[in-house]
């Protein structure tokens, strides 16, 4: 049987949707982009489950995919600080992925996760490349 990780998304503004995964005794802070009808390139995945895979990405290396994500592809948890609205003037490291940071907190004014790449790393390192299924909430 698969083991579960979840997401708790905390709050979403134009900087981000911030959230908390949780697996185990492991848990981190997650920055997504936020809420835009699930558009490709501007929005976050919507809240639901989803399988997960580990990927070789040529940019971040070894990272989880979510697959079969509806109408949207090469959705991955990996490392970055910003994901806000391009749009309103916001930085961002990801088109709809999920960054992980062991902090949250400001950088360069902006909402951020923080510590990111060590973080996918022990988070990818923990799961030991094993598949698992992911459970997006949302608690606003």
């Amino acid at each position: 049987m698969e083991p579960t990780v979840n997401i708790f998304r905390l709050m979403r503004s134009d900087q981000g949707t911030l959230g908390k995964l949780y697996y185990s005794n492991f848990s981190c802070y997650t920055l997504e982009l936020p809420w835009r009808d699930n558009k490709r390139n501007i929005s976050c995945i919507p809240a639901g489950e989803y399988e997960s895979k580990i990927r070789i990405s040529p940019k971040f290396g070894k990272v989880y995919w979510l697959t079969e994500v509806e109408n949207r592809s090469f959705i991955l948890m990996h490392s970055g600080n910003w994901a806000g609205d391009v749009d309103k003037k916001f930085k961002s490291h990801v088109n709809g992925c999920i960054l992980l940071g062991q902090k949250r907190g400001l950088l360069a004014g902006q909402l951020a996760v923080l510590n990111s790449r060590i973080t996918v790393k022990r988070f990818v390192r923990m799961m030991g490349g094993n598949p698992f299924k992911l459970d997006i909430y949302e608690t606003f």
